[in-house]
């Protein structure tokens, strides 16, 4: 008997979702944004993430000095802190865009980097 008086052991549970067969939230999610209509800000939000990961990986300086502010029909948009770190995003956007396609479902054909100005 279970902790809450139920007599059903796990075992019990698992037969219940058995025939359902379980699917990963997150393969679930880019259907269910579409459906709702936030395809484009899901896909936004995982670009930052792989940007993020990509940065820190490729050009740990620049962690926290840059990040993607746009991502819209293939095109991710960069902005630096400070004219040093975009060059650098620049003279290896090769590299960068090649990280950023492996951690990426979308697709990605550029990368253009700006200089914050406030």
């Amino acid at each position: 008997m279970s902790r809450d008086g139920d007599s059903r052991g796990a075992g019990d549970r698992d037969s219940r979702t058995a025939g359902r067969g379980l699917e990963r939230l997150a393969d679930l999610l880019p259907e269910a944004a579409r459906q709702l209509g936030l395809e484009d800000q899901f896909e936004l939000a995982a670009a930052m993430s792989a940007w993020e990961k990509v940065i820190a990986e490729k050009v740990p300086a620049a962690s926290g000095s840059c990040r993607l502010v746009a991502f819209q029909q293939g095109v991710a948009s960069v902005e630096a802190d400070e004219p040093i770190v975009a060059q650098e995003l620049r003279l290896r956007a090769p590299e960068l865009l090649t990280a950023l396609r492996a951690n990426m479902t979308a697709p990605l054909r550029q990368l253009r980097v700006s200089v914050r100005h406030v």
